[in-house]
């Protein structure tokens, strides 16, 4: 369109016209409809008694009310299955009036999945689709004063049982239809999740009153410029009344500038820009700062009205600009992360919902979860399309933290119909998503699907589904171009895993090691981990290995008596097909199996460290053939054994420990290249590296039995192999030897590392697995001292001590360490912090239960 330039013109004095927001979050009752209610509830659920939060759900609800067990504790998961079986309904009763205001809209920003809404009586809505917000133009149902509002959610599990005979049965992996509904998939169980099937308004509602015009839609793109930014807004303006005749100006602001243009009568939709100079541009966490910069956009009358702003919006915004470099080389097809130019190695983790009731998931536990990331060395999040769109605060703490977000649109394992109902649902759920995250600096890719390209080529679907749609539409079609018109700077891949399409116009196997994107699951499913160095991936978007939570959460969520690890607590909480099966076939290649239950739950803790810290530090000496690493998973959703860093109750696993070792910025590992071995220096920092390499085989009593020193300078955002001297990598008795490589940086070099501390940069490298090895029982002294965020432990070895770590969570479910997983040589030592705000106990830091290594799963 063209646009106008804003003309002056005689001053029309006017009233305001603000728009008005009424928040209907008060009053709520509940009540069950219809289905298998228990007897000794039916009284309490049968005459709207029960009090309701908004934004809530029936499980929250019902928990207040004293009326259902936690059910996240042992079996309760199977005891209120019946809850999603049930029809819900909500009331709530307010006072209105119209205000002066042109038009009244009833606004849901979600509801939890099928709802028939009627406002004093009236159907005003038919809602089926959790993942979308909805806006109806209540004035014809509004009266002046008191107004009922009633939303009946139908029984997800049985609507969508419904909705499968409807459209045809579709491949999946798990018994209940989940494919059929536009609700989070892992409601219905995943093979980490409890099944819950809630049901709830579960975002915000409101009244919005307004007049004249209101911003319907704001698209920003901010794209940095040689010193400073543009944002380039695309407006559409939703009119009061049809035949409307006004015109409207369009204002946007950005750092201390201003644009303009004139929305003539007739139409909807302009573009606007507005450039400022000296603004920093954007970088992911461990490459820059994250500067954001709020761009307001607002629409008033077009002069001579002067009654202010009609309305407003503010985003925040980051410039830098995104591309996925995917062109062929003479290897395959690279999958490389760029940012402002500078190729980033992604490490990243799979994010599940932090709750499997996701409404008690607010700000602040968001910003716990991501600072645990942060910390873990993390600068990707992956949100996995089994879940949820999250809420705007995970997307805007993202922002101000670096860690950049991958979004997968919400289709995962399954075969999903192309046909109305859900068609029309999933184009209004990805439009409105697409708009809502794409102004975000952190979002770096939007992704069709979680394994569908991969179970329609590999899972028997082609013969099962005989020719019915199975989601290729969506992920080939409809998404791309979606983003295309909406935001056309973000990136979009179909698929993950995906391999790019090659020069000669075929399309590689979607997990074709040497394009794109590759999962791989078949070392967790049947394989032992070391064979993950069989593989040469471009980059590696799901991995992992399982492990049980942290100790006291474990002991809270299940009251097993005697507690092992096939009681019965503990085969609910274990939701993988033959998940202690593979548990212990993982296991035996490295550890015996413990008898006793405390030291089975370490040895399948730590186990899952090294399963992932040994992948991690494969990945990584690839680089830059390899370019990135998503491990699955940061977080759980329930206390339960599974592949998260985070458990349930927000504890920090051993396997966290893994991750911020093998991200760190400067790392170095021993691998094995041809018929040898190299020392690979990784240098993911700004600045070079350089410094003195000593690579020594030593006896597990820290003798030194053969020594190789070099020079090495590593470049920023580099990597460095160096061959290890035969001499030096051949052990003479491999059970009882290792080698380690240390890196003195120069600017230490004048300087002796005191105390016994240990070096900057090590990597080792053992001859045999730990089973079969020498390995003698751990001796430490420890020193204990109070300090300001709570105790100050000092460990020295006498003995070649490996893993060690303190699960401080058996004394203080509340302690915290973010040191573990260290490893001392004879008479080195190292310092955990204990935080911790109830007093501790310092004899209990001395206990074998808190005080864990590798060693004892080996002495005898």
């Amino acid at each position: 369109m063209t646009l106008t330039p804003v003309l002056a013109g005689a001053i029309v004095e006017t009233g305001p016209l603000r728009a008005h927001t009424r928040e209907l979050h008060d009053g709520w009752r509940m009540r069950a409809a219809a289905g298998p209610v228990p007897e000794h509830l039916r009284d309490a659920l049968s005459d709207g008694s029960v009090d309701a939060t908004v934004p809530g759900c029936v499980h929250t609800d019902l928990l207040a009310g004293g009326l259902i067990p936690d059910p996240y504790l042992d079996d309760n998961e199977a005891l209120l299955a019946w809850i999603g079986l049930v029809d819900w309904t909500y009331e709530t009763r307010f006072d209105w009036t119209a205000g002066g205001h042109e038009r009244h809209d009833l606004v849901f920003d979600g509801l939890d999945t099928v709802a028939t809404v009627r406002l004093n009586g009236t159907i005003v809505l038919e809602a089926a689709n959790q993942h979308r917000s909805y806006r109806v133009d209540a004035r014809a149902a509004l009266v002046e004063g008191e107004n009922v509002l009633e939303v009946a959610f139908r029984s997800p599990i049985r609507y969508a049982n419904a909705q499968s005979l409807e459209l045809g049965a579709r491949p999946r992996p798990y018994p209940l239809p989940y494919e059929a509904i536009r609700k989070s998939a892992a409601n219905f169980g995943w093979d980490w999740g409890i099944a819950t099937y809630t049901s709830g308004i579960w975002r915000p509602v409101r009244v919005e009153s307004w007049s004249v015009a209101r911003l319907a839609e704001v698209r920003i793109a901010a794209t940095p410029t040689v010193g400073g930014g543009r944002a380039e807004a695309v407006v559409r303006v939703e009119r009061a009344s049809e035949d409307a005749a006004s015109s409207f100006v369009l204002t946007a602001t950005l750092g201390g500038s201003r644009g303009e243009v004139l929305l003539p009568a007739g139409s909807d939709t302009a573009v606007l820009a507005v450039e400022a100079a000296g603004l920093e541009r954007w970088w992911p966490a461990g490459y820059g700062d994250q500067p954001l910069y709020d761009v307001h956009v607002s629409i008033r009358e077009e002069p001579p009205h002067v009654r202010g702003d009609l309305d407003a919006v503010v985003r925040r915004v980051g410039f830098r600009t995104v591309e996925w470099d995917t062109a062929p080389d003479a290897d395959g097809t690279p999958f490389t992360l760029v940012v402002n130019g500078q190729p980033v190695f992604v490490k990243g983790v799979n994010w599940i919902p932090d709750d499997a009731l996701p409404v008690r998931v607010d700000r602040a536990r968001y910003e716990r979860r991501l600072q645990q990331a942060l910390a873990a060395n993390l600068n990707l999040i992956r949100v996995w399309g089994g879940g949820i769109y999250e809420s705007d605060d995970f997307y805007a703490l993202c922002d101000e933290l670096g860690l950049l977000t991958w979004q997968d649109f919400l289709f995962a394992c399954a075969a999903y119909p192309e046909e109305e109902p859900l068609r029309g649902e999933i184009e209004a759920e990805a439009r409105e998503n697409i708009v809502r995250l794409a102004d975000h600096a952190s979002l770096v890719l939007l992704t069709g699907n979680n394994e569908n390209l991969w179970g329609h080529e590999d899972w028997g679907w082609k013969s099962y589904l005989d020719g019915a749609t199975w989601g290729a539409y969506y992920y080939h079609e409809l998404f791309p171009a979606l983003v295309a018109e909406l935001a056309p700077h973000v990136p979009y891949s179909p698929g993950s895993p995906f391999s790019p399409a090659q020069a000669d116009g075929t399309t590689p196997h979607p997990n074709a090691e040497p394009h794109g994107t590759m999962h791989l699951w078949e070392q967790w499913n049947r394989r032992d981990y070391p064979t993950y160095r069989e593989h040469l991936p471009r980059f590696v978007a799901e991995f992992g290995w399982q492990g049980p939570p942290a100790w006291s959460t474990l002991v809270r969520s299940v009251s097993d008596s005697p507690l092992t690890p096939e009681s019965p607590g503990m085969v609910v909480h274990q939701k993988a097909m033959e998940g202690n099966v593979k548990l212990t076939n993982g296991l035996l290649p490295h550890f015996r199996v413990p008898a006793d239950m405390e030291t089975w739950h370490w040895a399948m803790q730590l186990n899952q460290a090294h399963a992932v810290r040994f992948a991690l530090d494969h990945f990584r000496s690839l680089a830059p053939y390899t370019m990135g690493a998503v491990v699955w998973q940061l977080n759980d959703c329930w206390p339960v054994t599974s592949w998260a860093a985070i458990d349930g109750d927000e504890r920090l696993k051993p396997l966290w420990f893994a991750l911020k070792a093998a991200f760190a910025p400067r790392v170095v590992t021993i691998q094995p290249r041809d018929d040898g071995l190299v020392a690979v220096l990784g240098n993911d920092t700004g600045s070079d590296w350089s410094g003195s390499l000593a690579v020594r085989r030593l006896g597990f009593d820290g003798s030194e039995l053969a020594v190789q020193t070099v020079s090495v300078s590593v470049p920023a955002r580099g990597s460095l192999s160096v061959a290890i001297d035969a001499s030096v990598a051949t052990a003479g008795d491999a059970a009882a030897e290792l080698l380690v490589a240390d890196v003195r940086d120069r600017s230490l070099s004048e300087r002796s590392e005191t105390n016994g501390a240990v070096p900057v940069g090590r990597g080792f490298w053992y001859f045999a697995e730990p089973r079969d090895s020498a390995l003698p029982a751990a001796e430490l002294t420890i020193d204990a001292t109070p300090v300001a965020e709570g105790t100050e432990v000092r460990l020295t070895a006498s003995t070649l001590v490996r893993d060690l770590t303190l699960l401080v969570d058996k004394i203080d479910p509340d302690a915290v360490t973010e040191q573990g997983l260290v490893t001392l040589l004879p008479g080195e030592s190292t310092v955990f912090t204990v935080r911790h705000t109830s007093p501790l106990d310092e004899s209990l830091l001395r206990s074998p239960r808190v005080i864990r290594t590798a060693n004892e799963l080996v002495a005898r």
